[in-house]
């Protein structure tokens, strides 16, 4: 028996929780049963209530949380001020209306079942409180969390981490009422609340005027493992000063993250917590699978059983009737619905401190927390069945298809769709080295065919970016047809590529004013030139003579240059939308061979935009 304090006493259950991982997780992700389930599994196992190789799960928990910690701060660093204000309707609308109404409906359900009013509230709070960590997990393991239906999620999981506050503060204010012991005023509690405002306040301004200078510094003594010690601190302070104000620990990380996510160093940051989020996050799981109390679930297994399906069906109900209520259509509403109805780590808060209190006793709360773990282990398993039920369409298979890995091409170019493809031949014609990435694999195979040879890669993705040999080209290509993805790209290249040449395809107006803002090398609007040739041919059939076409054309781009150079330097974006309420006096075409003529000033804002056609 290893003393407590020897080396051995730490190193053997960590070599245990290790062990369980690395049989478990494969395992179950072999069986298409997914990690998360893997973990609880392999807790279950090891706990208490299993094989005892570890004792106290409770220990391990307050560890592990720090793997919710870490994942927040990382959406974080990816949820710009700007973003996170544009999502201040779902957070505060969506969030709070599905809160609401679950937290009602669950209240009504531990009332049918003869227990009090605030004792039902608790239970049914706790149990409205979704596990972010699951729900996170899944939705990256995914790739959706950015997606529309992700932010909602998202959204929704930030409103809940703020709802704990005054939820703890209800329990306080339930107490006195239940059990006829007051535990404090008005005062102490508004204080609290005063306390938990303050302590947001004093996170912002401290990232806002703090953390930059703090990181050049870092940066400038050229030790990296400072900056991967400072990333740490960043995270763990943030999660420590809010709990401390008596916020959840993930809220303090995920503002952390958001507040130095326009930051130079943000990737490295990202790089640098990465390691240490998913294996805590994974301990997590276990830790939450250790806690799951067999003993209360064998003597009281009717009561869990029923409770269980009873809260699932209850929340399901509620959340579904929000999703449509808002106008999200039935796909989405029923992937929200499953992925959301189980109840999550900070209802193990609520039900510690409404024990505390005095409102329930702790065999309630153990029956409670089972309820709660054993509606985490059931998502996966209804993730899995919803899977079946609501298909979607499966990926292409790569087998045959080449993945970008150790390129070391002088021009890399990002997406090979129609654009691309033209760009390619320009390239490809003066014998220049290109590696090309894209990923669609059947538009790939069907290049293949045609003696192409294109990779397949994500370039939003820093590591595919470093595989495909971004770090030693002289020139980045970006390609690609979705804008969201080039304004991502060109951010990676910008923060990790710096000496590369930089061009990108360009969607309409407002998006080559945004690149030309980054930085880019050069840009082109994708339907610009083209249009213009099209319009000087459309001239010359008319009857105009062919270089009083082309002096018509060169003096579009040359008005629409200028222009855009105007609306960079002054930021005249918002005001665009004032040219679709101009009307152009049009030049008569019907004199053959004409010289060019000034356009009146009325036409001019029209004709030199192309936004004007729906280009």
């Amino acid at each position: 028996m290893a003393d407590a304090h020897s080396p051995a006493a730490f190193v053997v259950p960590a070599v245990t929780l290790l062990a369980a991982a690395v049989v478990a997780v494969p395992l179950f992700r072999k069986a298409r049963l997914g990690s998360i389930l893997g973990y609880l599994a392999a807790g279950l196992v090891i706990g208490p209530f299993g094989l005892r190789l570890i004792s106290d799960p409770s220990a391990i928990l307050h560890i592990a949380e720090l793997g919710v910690v870490m994942f927040l701060f990382i959406v974080g660093l990816e949820m710009r001020p700007a973003r996170l204000w544009s999502l201040r309707k779902q957070i505060f609308g969506l969030g709070l209306l599905q809160v609401g109404v679950c937290a009602g409906l669950l209240t009504l359900v531990g009332m049918a079942g003869g227990f009090p009013p605030a004792v039902s509230f608790v239970a049914g709070a706790g149990f409205v409180l979704t596990s972010t960590a699951i729900v996170m997990q899944t939705l990256e393991e995914r790739g959706e969390i950015n997606t529309p239906p992700g932010q909602k999620m998202v959204s929704i999981l930030l409103l809940e981490d703020l709802a704990i506050v005054p939820l703890l503060a209800l329990v306080a204010f339930l107490a006195p009422a239940v059990t006829g012991v007051a535990d404090g005023n008005l005062a102490s509690r508004l204080t609290a609340v005063a306390i938990g405002i303050g302590s947001i306040a004093a996170l912002i301004v401290a990232g806002r005027y703090l953390l930059n200078p703090l990181f050049r510094f870092l940066a400038a003594q050229g030790a990296r493992e400072v900056m991967t010690a400072a990333a740490l601190l960043v995270v763990l302070g943030s999660a420590l000063a809010l709990q401390s104000g008596g916020l959840s620990m993930a809220l303090g990380a995920f503002l952390a993250g958001v507040l130095l996510s326009e930051s130079t160093f943000r990737h490295q940051l990202e790089a640098d917590v990465e390691p240490f989020r998913g294996i805590l996050l994974g301990l997590f799981f276990m830790a939450v699978g250790m806690s799951l109390d067999l003993s209360v679930v064998a003597a009281e297994w009717r009561l869990v059983a029923t409770y269980v399906v009873a809260y699932m069906v209850a929340k399901a109900i509620g959340i579904y009737a929000v999703a449509r209520l808002t106008r999200s259509n039935h796909g989405e509403a029923i992937e929200r619905t499953v992925m959301m109805a189980q109840g999550g780590e900070f209802a193990f808060v609520l039900y510690a401190a409404a024990t505390s209190a005095g409102l329930i006793d702790g065999r309630a709360n153990a029956t409670l927390t089972a309820i709660v773990i054993i509606s985490m282990v059931l998502t996966p398993l209804a993730l899995m069945g919803l899977k079946y039920l609501m298909p979607k369409d499966e990926s292409p298979s790569l087998d045959g298809i080449d993945v970008a890995d150790g390129l070391t091409g002088e021009v890399l170019m990002i997406g090979f769709g129609r654009f691309g493809q033209v760009v390619s031949q320009c390239l490809l014609a003066e014998k220049a080295e290109v590696s090309i990435i894209d990923n669609d694999v059947e538009m790939i195979q069907a290049a293949a065919t045609f003696g192409f040879r294109i990779y397949y890669g994500d370039g939003t993705r820093l590591d595919v970016l470093h595989a495909a040999g971004a770090g030693k080209a002289r020139l980045i290509c970006v390609c690609v047809d979705k804008r969201e993805a080039a304004d991502k790209i060109v951010e990676l290249v910008k923060a990790e590529f710096p000496l590369a040449k930089l061009f990108v395809r360009s969607f309409d107006r407002g998006h080559t004013i945004h690149l030309r803002n980054e930085g880019v090398d050069y840009e082109i609007r994708e339907v610009f030139e083209s249009a213009l040739v099209f319009g000087q041919e459309a001239l010359a059939i008319l009857g105009v003579d062919q270089d009083a076409a082309a002096e018509i054309a060169a003096d579009l781009r040359k008005r629409d240059a200028a222009r855009l150079e105007m609306q960079i330097h002054e930021g005249i974006q918002a005001g665009m939308h004032l040219m679709h309420q101009q009307k152009p006096t049009p030049t008569p075409l019907t004199e053959p061979k004409r010289k060019a003529k000034p356009l009146n000033p009325e036409a001019e804002d029209v004709l030199s935009d192309e936004t004007r056609f729906s280009g």
